[in-house]
């Protein structure tokens, strides 16, 4: 017999509304909390701060790097010494036809006279060059390839131009550009280890952090569950509790990486000086930022699952 008197089921929106204003609530009162302990909340912060410092300072060093160095495409520079016995005329006349070739972005020529006056004024031997009989150095062509060839595609450019019958030597001076962009990628994958292992300290930090909160609210957590709560609605706050955690570390992170960078900017621009480059430092972008924040979040969120899964499952009234 159906009885008369039984209440209405909540409809979906009731439903939905009162499942939202519980994550809410969960919301302040898991800040509320880590705000009546500010202590203890701070030592948390920092240690996740400091963790996540490191590989967020060394991505930032990367940046840095590779703005320094530039683009190995954009440097590389193919330089052709043609025979003695080859003209400025016929020299003239293989620039233009190399211009026109596949994979050439520019050709500069440099004839015999010229790279003797580079060298006098560049070597201090004006007076000695001045015995010499006739120029020796011949005239040269620098090749600047393409900007969409990558290394292997700019050597084959090389081997085709030293087939040329006016050039005597074809030299491309990348191999310690070579060297510093494979120096660079160990360094990226050195960098992806280090925030693999620091976030995974993270998650230690965080869920033994969640872990403690637990253990000092055994009582609470017993007597809620003997009026009926679910483990949803006890897990909540503990998740929004890591999510705090996760993010006022991130935010942390990202100062004290800021303020790393301001301390040496000033040595960065005098190192561009030095250089005779108008370097400017590399800093967290918008969407880096938002990497690190999220990314914090997100760790403090699966760190505090992680322990609330296995503890609060152990937590059941006698």
């Amino acid at each position: 017999m159906t009885d008369r008197h039984q209440p209405p089921r909540p409809g979906l929106l009731q439903r939905l509304s009162a499942w939202l204003g519980h994550h809410a609530r969960s919301m302040v009162f898991s800040l509320g909390k880590l705000y009546r302990a500010p202590a203890s909340t701070l030592m948390t912060v920092a240690v996740i701060a400091i963790t996540l410092t490191l590989p967020a300072g060394f991505y930032l060093f990367m940046k840095n790097i590779e703005n320094i160095s530039g683009d190995l495409r954009s440097t590389t520079r193919i330089s052709l010494f043609l025979k003695l016995d080859v003209g400025e005329q016929a020299a003239a006349g293989l620039r233009d036809r190399l211009q026109r070739q596949q994979g050439v972005a520019d050709v500069r020529l440099i004839s015999r006279d010229e790279a003797l006056e580079e060298f006098r004024a560049s070597s201090g031997l004006g007076d000695s060059l001045d015995y010499l009989k006739e120029n020796p150095l011949p005239h040269t062509l620098l090749v600047e390839p393409a900007s969409e060839l990558d290394s292997p595609a700019i050597r084959q450019l090389l081997k085709r131009l030293q087939q040329q019958p006016e050039v005597d030597t074809a030299q491309l001076d990348t191999e310690w550009l070579e060297r510093l962009y494979t120096l660079l990628d160990i360094a990226r994958r050195a960098v992806i280890i280090i925030s693999l292992l620091f976030s995974f300290a993270v998650l230690l930090i965080v869920g033994n952090t969640i872990r403690l909160d637990i253990q000092s609210r055994y009582q609470e957590i017993v007597v809620t569950k003997l009026i009926g709560a679910t483990d949803a609605f006890i897990r909540r706050p503990f998740l929004y509790s890591g999510v705090w955690y996760g993010l006022f570390g991130g935010l942390l992170a990202w100062i004290i990486v800021e303020l790393s960078a301001m301390a040496i900017a000033g040595p960065y621009q005098k190192l561009g000086q030095l250089y005779r480059s108008d370097l400017s430092l590399v800093t967290f972008s918008m969407g880096d930022f938002m990497i690190l924040i999220g990314a914090s979040t997100a760790l403090g969120l699966i760190g505090s699952w992680l322990a609330v899964a296995r503890h609060l499952s152990e937590i059941e009234p006698q």
